[in-house]
């Protein structure tokens, strides 16, 4: 099954039926956002192979920290500079441990 989706004119958000969702920031080198993909997925995994409520805690909180530094959540990424921009990234990488 294909889902049909498409950008908002400013390329901020796709829409995935009906919903809008904040797309990862543009900036991103191509390594840095393969490697927040990575982490992202064995977060994900993570989640839902917790064998108790600390690890779905911590797994989520991993998920989280993938998420904004991506630019899917948190400050938008249209609203920093790329000095923040790249602060984000890079300081994310550490806290994930790449």
């Amino acid at each position: 099954m294909t889902r049909e989706v498409e950008r908002t004119d400013d390329g901020r958000y796709v829409v995935v039926d009906g919903r809008r969702w904040r797309t990862a920031d543009p900036a991103l080198p191509d390594d840095v956002r393969a490697r927040l993909l990575h982490h992202l997925g064995v977060a994900r995994a993570g989640v839902r192979n917790a064998a108790d409520d600390a690890a779905v805690t911590a797994a989520r909180a991993r998920v989280q920290l993938a998420k904004n530094e991506l630019g899917e959540r948190g400050t938008p990424w249209w609203e920093q500079d790329d000095d923040a921009r790249r602060a984000r990234w890079e300081s994310a990488l550490r806290d994930l441990g790449d």
